[in-house]
């Protein structure tokens, strides 16, 4: 007998349970399901049959279900994801209050120790107004600190097995720092199981929609029908190529504890990636597409290279 169910907020302690059990279960991506244009009617029964129907007819895609250790360091990662997202709304909480009272900060850029210096002596002539600032002050100074706790509890599965040896080959990327790499592997856990690089980008959601007929072919905006945590991260890592090719203090040091022909392969990807990120700048209009277009490239070589 072969069972499924969708995944969803309850995890995957459910599939665990039954596999407990000797029974044979795959968790389904939603997304993929099939679902036919003018079916309008949804309830858990007419789900519950058309589940069954594809399952039998292998038109279903299971998910990969992560074990309950690699779980819990993916839902670590995640949080500090939630932490640095808050700190940022803290921040800008702070920017919107000055600007609404008109102190602007016009002298470089925002949150170096200069703006926060600037920050220190800001002073207001309602009560009001000064315990809203020193409340927003706080709030961004807590969640700079909890985001600091969360890295160091994360340091520790940086040099740990099975976390160590990706790691450091991911970390000699330009762009990826340790912290960055950790996720980057705990959000993928199994590289291998992807066939090729176009299959690696439908699974971060880098790829366009598109919609052709004959000979008409039509790309609409990208699917973001993937890992969102993962895209974030190899968003965030694509920035790193807007300049030209180089080897900072920093990268160096990383690049010192792994293998040659994975440096090799590092500078190869940064040689194409910044190439291409000035290609496409200059034909491009909005440096959103650009850094998306780069960072499903940046993901076929991180791809290429833990297959290697």
């Amino acid at each position: 007998m072969r069972s499924c169910y969708e995944a969803g907020p309850g995890g995957y302690e459910l599939h665990r349970l039954l596999t407990s059990l000797k029974w044979s279960w795959e968790v389904i991506a939603p997304s993929l399901i099939p679902t036919a244009p003018g079916d309008r009617v949804k309830t858990d029964k007419r789900d519950a049959r058309r589940l069954v129907r594809q399952l039998r007819a292998g038109e279903l895609v299971a998910v990969r279900v992560a074990s309950r250790a690699e779980e819990a360091v993916r839902d670590l990662c995640r949080a500090r994801g939630d932490a640095a997202a808050d700190l940022t709304r803290a921040k800008n909480r702070i920017g919107h209050f000055l600007i609404r009272h008109g102190r602007i900060w016009r002298d470089g850029s925002t949150w170096t120790l200069k703006h926060r210096q600037w920050l220190g002596v800001q002073r207001f002539d309602e009560p009001a107004a000064e315990a809203t600032f020193k409340r927003y002050e706080a709030t961004a100074e807590c969640r700079e600190a909890e985001l600091d706790a969360i890295e160091a509890d994360l340091a520790c599965y940086v040099e740990a097995e099975p976390y160590a040896a990706s790691v450091r080959r991911l970390s000699a990327y330009r762009g990826v720092d340790r912290i960055g790499a950790l996720v980057l592997q705990a959000e993928v856990c199994d590289w291998r199981r992807f066939a090729d690089r176009e299959g690696a980008g439908a699974f971060c959601g880098l790829v366009p929609s598109e919609c052709s007929s004959g000979a008409s072919v039509r790309r609409g905006g990208l699917t973001h029908a993937g890992n969102v945590h993962l895209r974030r991260q190899l968003v965030e890592s694509a920035w790193a190529y807007r300049s030209g090719p180089s080897l900072g203090p920093s990268l160096k040091h990383r690049q010192e504890a792994v293998a040659p022909d994975t440096v090799a392969r590092a500078w190869a990807a940064q040689v194409d990636l910044c190439r291409r990120f000035r290609s496409l700048d200059a034909r491009k209009s909005a440096r959103g597409v650009v850094v998306a277009a780069i960072a499903r490239r940046f993901f076929g070589h991180l791809h290429a290279e833990m297959v290697a």
